[in-house]
Order: C-alpha cells, then structure tokens, then sequence
C-alpha cells in the first residue's frame, strides 16, 4: 500500500511535474486505434455509440474523489466501459460501516486505506483499465493536480470541499461531477463548464435555426449525412454551466414556479441539501446529532431555503425532514447504484459528445423513485437572436 500520498499503480508510467513542486502521474501517450481484440469485448456498448466514441472512452483519464458507496458503482460502470485510466482519491481508512454497501473491500481490508484495498477488485473487472490509487487528502492537492485528468468526479463531501474542487476544475478548464447519498436521497451535479455534443435526428422540412433554446442552451451547427437511404440532421449543442456554490444559492428557473402546480412538484429534497450544507458550514460538522439545538437549528435553515426558493410550506413537511435526518450520512446499495449509475451514463455520454447531459442538478427520492433535473443558474438574460 502507498503512503503519504504515494500512488499505486497497476502499469508503467511517467512522472510530470509542475510549477508548484508537485510531482504527478505522467498521463499516458496517445493511445493506439482501437483494436479488433477491443471491438469484440465491447461490441455490444459500440454498436450503442460507436467506435469513434469508444475511442475517446478507452483514452480518457478520470479522477474519482472519494471510495464510498457511490464512488464503487461508478468506478465499476466506468471501468466496465473501457476507460483508459482511473485514479481513486481517498485518504480514508476503511471502516466496519463500510461494508454494509461496498463491495470492492471485505472485513480483511478493515483499518486499510479505501482507494489501496479497492483497486485490486476493481481490477479484476477489466484488466485493460490502468488503476491508481492516491492516499493523500484532496484538500492539499493544487489546482494544477487536476490538469491531467480528463474528469474529475467527486464523491460524499461538504459543500465547502465540492465547491474547493469545483473551482480547481475550473482554474484548469476540467469538467467536474459531484454526488451524494443520504440514505433513501441522493444528489447528481454537473459542471462541464461549457460543453458541445451531438444530437442526430431525421432531417425534418423545417431548417434548424442557430439560436439559443434556453439560457444555458444554444444551438451552434447544424450538419447532414445520409444513412440508411435517410438524410440525417447531427444538431450540435453547447451547454453553459454554473459553478456548485453559485448553483446552490441560485433560483429555480422561472418557468418552474411559474404555477401553483408547479411549485408544488418540486421535491422539498432540494431544500434539505441546501439547508444541510448551510447546517455543516455553521456547526462545523458533517451530520446534526439528534439534540433540541440540532433539530430546531436545521428547521430553521430548511425553512429559510424553502422560503428562498418561493416554494409553498405546505411542501415542506414535518414527516420529510424527520425523514431526511434520519437518513443523513447513511448509504443504501440500491439508492447508489442508481446515482452510481446515472453519473456514470453521464460521463460515458459526455465524453462522447453525446446527448443533453445532466444541466445540472439532479435529485433522487427513493420513496418515489423519481429523479428530476433542475437547471440551477444565476439569472442570465434571454438570446434571442440567431447566432451569426
């Protein structure tokens, strides 16, 4: 196992250092065409998005911070999928808690680091994968540590650490991904900063205006090819994103309280997640305790958000909070492997430069099982005009 930040590696690699002194993993060169031996081990997710996405896949580097329960359903779907490298950060010990939902680590792995016990089951799921393992806090890494990554996700942290990474990512020019479990709720976020995919559609009689859709969405190109005897449109997008701590102290877009109906439609999760964060950033602590202070001092923070976000109290009931905190900081396989999931689909897609990806926050209630997505941005205004 690695010590004092050391990684562990499973292939040969170089060392790259930067400006700050700070010794990191070489990324690897430009990998090879895909080869025949590859198409046929991943022929089914190829004949999904193709040999040109497959191969942005197996080249890309990715980050993953922390190793809970989350962060296992992601790094199998990730690894699963043919990724070229995959660093784990997490300067954690395992625990006996841990093994209640993660199933990369046994209670022979107890008291060692989670990132170094991990990456050798995470291996055996795909050998071609290059696995490293990084023990050190992610808080004493530089903003220059995230320039080799291609994708930096993070993993069940505070807000105050999120939006510490998040800005690194940005300093950097790396998309970022954050996600956290609460028992039976969950949260996906997104920050891609700016990023352009492809949507491929039967070319209809009506030509595609190149204009903004939304206030982070506008339409830049507009290609054709045949297929099959059919004229196919590929449309491209660019979403622009929001930082996590703008995000989180955003409005809901106007449309989504734009109604009594629809008000009422957004899940008082929201609320929690921010009055949760604001909870850690004023006591200082990851979870309140069952004490009076605790409870009246959350109930008056939810309130407030409820409040901030013009949604009617009447969503914001006694039974969800008590719900809520009896669920904090606790994890349920079948809630992970859901946002494991979801985030995961989510880099393979981007990655690829396919589909609308997560803009840019989604929140899962396991009570039922729906997962909405809200666009939480500073107010921008509307383009109107078509772009020249």
């Amino acid at each position: 196992m690695a010590e004092n930040g050391q990684h562990v590696n499973g292939t040969a690699s170089s060392n790259l250092a930067i400006p700050d002194g700070t010794t990191l993993l070489q990324p690897s060169p430009q990998a090879p065409a895909i080869s025949a031996d590859e198409i046929a081990l991943y022929d089914r997710q190829i004949r999904l998005w193709g040999v040109k996405a497959q191969e942005k896949l197996r080249s890309a580097n990715i980050l993953l911070v922390g190793m809970k329960a989350i962060a296992n359903e992601i790094a199998k779907n990730l690894v699963l999928a043919g990724i070229g490298s995959l660093t784990i950060l997490d300067d954690q010990l395992v625990t006996e808690d841990d093994l209640g939902s993660q199933f990369f680590i046994s209670d022979l792995h107890i008291g060692l680091n989670r990132a170094a016990a991990a990456i050798p089951q995470v291996r055996t799921l795909n050998p071609r994968v290059a696995l490293h393992a990084d023990t050190e806090s992610v808080l004493l890494k530089p903003p220059g540590f995230y320039a080799m990554f291609d994708m930096i996700i993070a993993t069940d942290l505070d807000l105050a650490s999120l939006s510490t990474i998040n800005a690194a990512c940005r300093f950097v020019n790396k998309p970022f991904y954050a996600a956290g479990s609460h028992g039976f709720y969950g949260f996906i976020f997104a920050d891609l900063i700016s990023h352009d995919y492809v949507i491929e559609r039967e070319k209809s009689n009506v030509p595609t205006q190149l204009k903004a859709e939304t206030v982070t969405r506008t339409v830049v190109a507009s290609n054709t090819k045949i297929e099959n005897g059919k004229q196919i449109e590929m449309v491209t997008k660019r979403e622009l994103y929001s930082p996590i701590n703008l995000a989180n102290t955003s409005p809901l877009q106007p449309e989504q309280i734009s109604s009594w109906r629809r008000k009422m439609q957004v899940p008082p999760l929201l609320t929690c997640l921010r009055a949760l964060w604001e909870f850690q950033n004023i006591a200082g602590r990851s979870i309140p305790t069952g004490s009076k202070a605790d409870l009246e001092r959350f109930t008056t923070l939810a309130t407030e958000k409820h409040k901030e976000l013009q949604l009617p109290t009447e969503t914001l009931r006694s039974e969800f909070l008590r719900s809520f905190l009896q669920n904090v900081g606790s994890e349920i396989a079948p809630v992970t492997a859901f946002l494991g999931g979801q985030l995961a689909q989510d880099v393979i897609n981007v990655l690829g430069q396919r589909e609308q990806p997560i803009q840019n926050f989604l929140l899962f209630d396991s009570d039922d099982f729906k997962g909405p997505v809200y666009a939480l941005h500073p107010i921008f205004p509307p383009l109107d005009e078509p772009i020249l």
